[in-house]
């Protein structure tokens, strides 16, 4: 199964509303590097990413763009 990037973002709460509104949508996402915080120091310089299926990509970037989240990338 192959993943694209939907979103790319150091606001947590960003990827949280555009989880949330995908799974309304019934689209499966998965975040990346989330825990590259310890890395980092959390002070929040590395962004986290959103991925979804490729089959989903057209879908969910539908579902942000009707909401006025910036994909970031």
């Amino acid at each position: 199964m192959d993943m694209k990037e939907l979103l790319r973002t150091n606001d947590p709460t960003i990827i949280a509303f555009a989880t949330a509104l995908l799974d309304g949508e019934g689209i499966d996402s998965f975040q990346m590097d989330v825990n590259m915080s310890v890395l980092e120091g959390s002070i929040g310089i590395l962004p986290r990413r959103l991925m979804v299926r490729d089959a989903d990509l057209f879908r969910a970037e539908r579902v942000l763009r009707d909401n006025d989240i910036d994909f970031g990338r």
